[in-house]
């Protein structure tokens, strides 16, 4: 573990590890997806001739498509469900397993609609081919529901309509758990977790073989295993040869959790809660939901009792809180698992986003990404949740600084715009690429309530430097993005709680003391602010200011 959180809660821990978990992945004919290559793979499919490319034979190419997989599916008795819109797919192809746990190979096929890629031909008056014009409206789908022997569940979407543009959905942990399974290592499985680990460091070692230059080529055979298989159905063995017709893979989306296994459920609860009780205000945390389960985690020790293999839950057992924090195609979340699991997370929707390249080949480089983004947002949580200041910063932030050879102002907390800079930094902070000076001036704005006259980029810019002044935020590397420092950000978040939720909540005691009875729900932090609420009286009383 090389992130602050994890380290500080390792006490309270019976181990951790950090898996790859959804990889959704790209397949396509990459010839097939310009207008003369698809004409040149259509000559190799037709003898040279391309005198039969147009809709209607596409669309017999399709309707054949859906012939032969039904054809196929009765003979095998696989089977076949229309899905409508808005059904959950996995969850379909879940409730069958359940049932039928004896299956392997192809054992299920669900067809939807969705949005694919489809070449309408235009032709003149007289058949000339005119042109190709690349569509993309809703066709058919085709999940091909499979059980691997070292992937587990694999899925593969396929198109019905040329160029048979697929998607292979595959998820680490299920693969983590063949490989497990097979090196002997015993483990009880809750869902898409791990709650009980015989050797949590062999697990460890299991689910780090994903994230080395090796997992490329388990991608790659995983895939050409099944997806030609599948393809067969639309274009027989000899079509593809003579076609030359090859996929290619790409990476579209892709999760990195690192996983916390407490010694006892109750704690992480109460770890948790506090955490996201003491954050979600300074990170702005608006997405926060709790699916409420059936019973309470439990508050005593289990560290002995023997773990089952393959035991899934099929429904949430106990609550489960979910926090989210979006950026772009980028998202950080942490969320409880199970009896004792406590995940964090980092998903890319679109693996363009992160900028180093889709290309299968380019697998190890995105999960090294996803990995550092998950531990930087980890430390920064850290410092959010166990923030601290120096006796002498307050003297020494008011006081005027330099940056470069330009002299600035110094950062007054007192002042409501530098209060809401402070409070820009704190919310900006998880963001995995840093932030501009143009989405920090946004933050304030949506603090503060002003518009961009009254708060423009100009006044941003002159905040963040008196802030740099101080070194609670830097740039990184060369570009225009700053990120916060550590020490920066226990700083800026020790400023943020002290005033917002100490000395306001007590002045505004001290001022109007309270009357009535006592709220029916009466929280631990109630009766500190309570007890310190008496004691302020009684010490200001002593000192002679009036309350």
């Amino acid at each position: 573990m090389t992130d602050e959180l994890s380290r500080y809660y390792t006490p309270l821990l019976d181990g951790s590890y950090a898996c790859v978990g959804r990889i959704v992945l790209n397949a396509f004919n990459p010839l097939c997806y310009s207008a003369g290559g698809f004409r040149t793979w259509w000559r190799r499919l037709w003898n040279g001739s391309d005198a039969q490319l147009d809709d209607t034979h596409l669309m017999r190419m399709a309707g054949r498509f859906s012939r032969r997989l039904h054809a196929f599916a009765k003979s095998h008795g696989i089977p076949v469900v229309d899905c409508e819109r808005g059904e959950r797919k996995h969850e379909i192809a879940e409730e069958y397993l359940a049932t039928h746990p004896a299956v392997q190979g192809l054992f299920l096929i669900l067809v939807s609609r969705a949005v694919a890629p489809v070449w309408k031909v235009r032709r003149s008056k007289k058949g000339k081919l005119r042109e190709l014009v690349q569509q993309k409206p809703y066709v058919k789908h085709y999940s091909f529901h499979l059980l691997d022997r070292e992937w587990g569940h694999v899925t593969i979407k396929m198109s019905g309509h040329p160029p048979f543009g697929a998607q292979i959905i595959l998820n680490g942990h299920e693969y983590v758990a063949c490989q497990a399974q097979q090196d002997g290592i015993s483990f009880t499985k809750e869902g898409n977790c791990f709650a009980h680990i015989s050797d949590a460091a062999g697990l460890g070692r299991v689910a780090d073989t994903l994230s080395a230059p090796p997992a490329i080529g388990r991608l790659n055979q995983v895939c050409e295993r099944w997806i030609y298989t599948c393809l067969s159905l639309a274009l027989d063995s000899q079509e593809q040869a003579a076609s030359d017709f090859r996929y290619q893979y790409s990476i579209y989306q892709a999760e990195y959790s690192q996983n916390l296994l407490f010694r006892v459920g109750g704690q992480m609860e109460q770890v948790f809660q506090g955490l996201i009780d003491r954050t979600r205000a300074c990170l702005n945390v608006k997405h926060l939901k709790t699916i409420f389960g059936a019973k309470a985690r439990p508050h005593r020790n289990r560290k002995g009792k023997t773990p089952q293999v393959g035991v899934v839950v099929e429904t949430p057992t106990y609550d489960l809180t979910i926090f989210k924090l979006h950026f772009g195609k980028l998202t950080l979340k942490g969320y409880t698992k199970g009896e004792r699991v406590l995940r964090f997370e980092a998903h890319v929707h679109n693996a363009r986003e992160l900028g180093c390249g889709r290309l299968l080949a380019k697998f190890t480089q995105i999960v090294s990404r996803l990995k550092t983004m998950l531990e930087a947002f980890l430390d920064h949580l850290h410092c959010v949740d166990a923030c601290f200041i120096a006796p002498d910063i307050l003297e020494k932030l008011a006081t005027p600084a330099q940056v470069g050879k330009t002299r600035v102002g110094g950062v007054d907390p007192n002042k409501p715009r530098m209060r809401a800079a402070l409070g820009a930094v704190l919310a900006l902070a998880p963001s995995p690429n840093g932030f501009t000076t143009s989405e920090f001036a946004s933050q304030v704005r949506a603090i503060t309530g002003q518009n961009e006259q009254e708060y423009g980029a100009r006044r941003a810019a002159y905040d963040l430097k008196k802030i740099r002044a101080k070194d609670l935020v830097t740039k990184v590397g060369f570009s225009r993005h700053y990120q916060p420092l550590s020490q920066g950000l226990k700083t800026v978040a020790a400023l943020v709680v002290l005033r917002e939720r100490v000395i306001q909540p007590l002045l505004a005691g001290i001022a109007t003391p309270r009357l009535g009875r006592r709220p029916k729900n009466w929280s631990c932090i109630d009766q500190h602010y309570e007890t310190l609420r008496l004691n302020m009286r009684t010490l200001l009383q002593e000192l002679g200011v009036a309350v």
